[in-house]
């Protein structure tokens, strides 16, 4: 049996992806409110001593970071290394903060209402 928690963030901004046809929207300067929402598990033997997976406290952090480092920033600069699709900012964010939180399972990430990519290794 493995336990699964989650914990929902959210920050605003820009991007444009390189790579798409002339005239794709996408191609131009705009921006999102984005969500992210980390997801951490573990096996019910591998619970904490309060029978947490992780106390959801401790994510607070990550929140934290997320308001410092990334809302309201240029996700271009901020990913230097990788075009800022949702796909590669939710695997940024899992090897960014997996050796923080051992139990980190997947990140998702929404750009839109309707819409997630999500990176679970």
């Amino acid at each position: 049996m493995t336990f699964r928690i989650s914990k929902e963030f959210h920050f605003s901004a820009s991007h444009r992806l390189d790579g798409l046809a002339d005239g794709h929207p996408c191609s131009r300067l705009h921006g999102h409110n984005y969500v992210v929402e980390l997801e951490l598990s573990a096996a019910a033997d591998a619970l904490n001593d309060v029978g947490f997976v992780r106390d959801y406290g401790e994510l607070g952090e990550f929140g934290a970071w997320l308001d410092r480092e990334v809302d309201h920033r240029h996700l271009n600069d901020v990913l230097a290394d990788r075009n800022p699709s949702a796909e590669n900012l939710s695997r940024w964010l899992y090897e960014r903060w997996q050796p923080r939180y051992p139990e980190l399972s997947s990140v998702r990430v929404s750009e839109t209402p309707k819409t997630w990519a999500e990176y679970r290794p």
